[in-house]
């Protein structure tokens, strides 16, 4: 194991290449994220529990802005929102992605301007573009046809909005098929092929109370090659030249979305987020140049790269039960804190903490406490052979998708959300109790 020492803390780098970087170890066995020990988090808030480093979080959005220093980042709310990621989103300069009233409320009420906030969503509800008006976010990204005339009633003959069409550019690229969002076929956008992009952008040309700014697309989730990025800028770039030849229209804004795909074990890849940088730039100006057209502002939506890596959830082992074929680790979550084993079949790396050990290692699967047979959070994974109910299991990269999809199933309810930094560990979103669940069952 290669290790850098400084006084008493020894900095992992071997395992734990996909844990947070403030992580130490004090001693074998004695991990810490942010300065704070993993196991006395677990000890003063109970488990199951998420931990999130803020200077990772931070880190990470600095260097999308360093990365793409033209260009509007916007944080994809829907990967994890709570108040304290709005502030720091707002202290480092990052707008907002929203796909909700929920969610843009809760932005707007913590004191994130509008203006910097994108809505969202292939079905927005009459509330969500009605609190978008009230509350007077910059730009509605328009999902549908039946949301033009809907959108210009709202805003009314002498009101005013901004906004942008989410096009499919027919371009497969995604860790999986459900989150493959920029192929035909399927609920998101309208397509270049079959025309309904060319449509829905003619109608709202001829609404005074839209202004169309630029065109959008999102091709889907963990994408860790270049290359379709870059397919998709020709495809935007080749829809705003025709635009121009049609309408007579320069649009001054490109969003690519995110998507931008990251490492949940150690050795998988992840996007390379300088190579995206300089080529997408790179592109965007060669096509733009054999179109004729002045190169638009871009805008990316990261959200999964910016949370996920600064998560640690963690975990007390249950139970653990050892048959003819495997040896299942049972813990006390499961599904309703991360549906997206179960989902997706995403692999993580769980870690024990907490105590020392020198067994060897053997194959567990790592299984959750709810009444599915599919309630598996890690599958075929090494674990040390004396793991035994008691023990504290961290599983990292666990910052985005699982508390924004957790479940009341079996109503064992939410894990709280603690953020570290600095060795100091503070609450953000507490656990969801009995009595939240009991408040909201008003029948008899």
């Amino acid at each position: 194991m290669t290790t850098v020492h400084d006084s008493a803390v020894t900095t992992v780098t071997d395992d734990l290449t996909v844990w947070p970087a403030t992580t130490t170890e004090t001693r074998p066995g004695d991990t810490a994220v942010g300065g704070v020990p993993l196991a006395e988090l677990a000890d003063r808030f109970g488990t199951p529990v998420y931990v999130l480093d803020e200077a990772e979080v931070r880190d990470r959005c600095r260097t999308y802005r360093d990365a793409f220093p033209d260009a509007e980042v916007l944080y994809a709310a829907k990967a994890f929102l709570c108040r304290a990621m709005i502030h720091w989103m707002d202290q480092e300069g990052l707008g907002l992605d929203v796909c909700s009233a929920g969610e843009l409320e809760l932005a707007v009420t913590a004191g994130f301007p509008a203006d910097r906030i994108v809505l969202h969503g292939n079905a927005k509800s009459p509330r969500d573009l009605e609190t978008a008006l009230r509350l007077g976010v910059g730009r509605i990204v328009i999902d549908s046809p039946a949301e033009i005339a809907r959108l210009a009633a709202a805003v009314g003959p002498r009101g005013h909005q901004e906004v942008m069409v989410r096009v499919v550019p027919g371009i497969s690229a995604g860790g999986h098929e459900k989150i493959r969002t920029g192929t035909e076929d399927q609920k998101f956008g309208l397509s270049i092929s079959d025309g309904y992009a060319q449509h829905a952008i003619a109608r709202i040309l001829d609404q005074p109370q839209l202004r169309l700014t630029g065109l959008h697309c999102h091709l889907g989730s963990q994408i860790t090659s270049v290359k379709p990025y870059l397919a998709a800028v020709r495809r935007m770039v080749g829809l705003m030249s025709r635009l121009r030849d049609q309408h007579g229209v320069v649009l001054p804004e490109l969003d690519l979305g995110g998507g931008h795909g990251i490492a949940y074990r150690p050795g998988e890849r992840s996007l390379d987020l300088t190579a995206l940088a300089r080529k997408v730039r790179a592109e965007l100006r060669a096509a733009c140049a054999v179109a004729g057209l002045p190169v638009p502002r871009l805008i990316i939506e990261p959200g999964r790269a910016i949370a996920g890596p600064a998560g640690i959830a963690l975990y007390r082992v249950l139970a653990v039960k050892r048959t003819g074929l495997r040896t299942y680790v049972a813990v006390d979550g499961g599904m309703s804190d991360n549906p997206r084993p179960a989902l997706y079949g995403v692999r993580y790396a769980p870690r024990l903490v907490g105590r020392r050990t020198t067994d060897d290692r053997t194959r567990v699967t790592v299984v959750g406490r709810h009444c599915e047979a599919g309630d598996v959070l890690a599958a075929d994974v090494d674990l040390p052979a004396d793991v035994r109910p008691g023990d504290l299991l961290a599983v990292p990269v666990a910052g985005a998708y699982h508390l924004s999809m957790a479940s009341g199933y079996n109503l064992v309810g939410r894990p709280p959300v603690i953020a570290v930094r600095d060795g100091r560990a503070r609450l953000l979103v507490r656990r969801e109790s009995l009595d939240d669940i009991r408040s909201r069952d008003v029948g008899v």
